[in-house]
């Protein structure tokens, strides 16, 4: 059987779906009829707090970051994203109660949009799908405690030079004082610690 020529920007999605259970031809149909690729430019604001958070992203080109803001205003940094990289606000998302997060895109991004129920519908349709989405959430939420245990347990300097060792991309790519608020310090102790 001839396998179908799937659109470019679906690539890297199949990619990493297939890294961790094969994708049928059918699966893959389903993913591209169920999604829409969407362009976005820089400083785009995909959710805001209080809103409810129904959609999912896939990273096919650029990058993004979630944040909230303190009861002063002082914004946080919680995740920076990029190619082939899932961005969603996990709490919205799953609970279905309104976000406390910000999605803003941090270049042009070119995304594949999910929503919710035609995620569920997938889910339903397709048994592997499930296993797919079971080892992304635990990724995810391996790297999130990863994060949070750094956060607690190791000095400002020692996170500066984990997060350096761990993604230098970052720094091409994000602005000082994004990383230093990711970090929990503020820019001028980071910008010490880079000295």
């Amino acid at each position: 059987m001839l396998k179908e020529i799937y659109p470019e920007s679906y690539q890297g999605l199949f990619a990493v779906f297939n890294a961790i259970h094969p994708l049928s031809e059918e699966l893959k149909s389903a993913i591209i009829s169920n999604s829409h690729i969407a362009q976005v430019k820089r400083k785009t604001t995909l959710l805001s707090a209080g809103e409810n958070s129904n959609t999912i992203y896939f990273i096919v080109a650029g990058g993004a970051r979630v944040y909230y803001l303190d009861k002063d205003g002082k914004q946080t940094n919680t995740w920076f994203l990029f190619e082939n990289e899932l961005l969603i606000s996990v709490y919205g998302f799953f609970t279905g109660q309104p976000s406390f997060e910000y999605i803003e895109t941090l270049e042009d991004t070119t995304l594949i949009v999910v929503k919710r129920e035609k995620l569920d519908e997938i889910y339903l349709q397709f048994m592997e799908f499930n296993f797919i989405g079971r080892k992304l959430t635990e990724y995810y939420y391996i790297r999130n405690e990863i994060q949070a245990n750094e956060l607690r347990m190791l000095s400002a300097k020692e996170r500066y030079e984990t997060l350096l060792k761990r993604s230098p991309q970052l720094f091409q790519r994000v602005s000082l004082g994004h990383i230093a608020s990711y970090l929990g310090i503020s820019q001028e102790t980071l910008s010490r610690i880079r000295k």
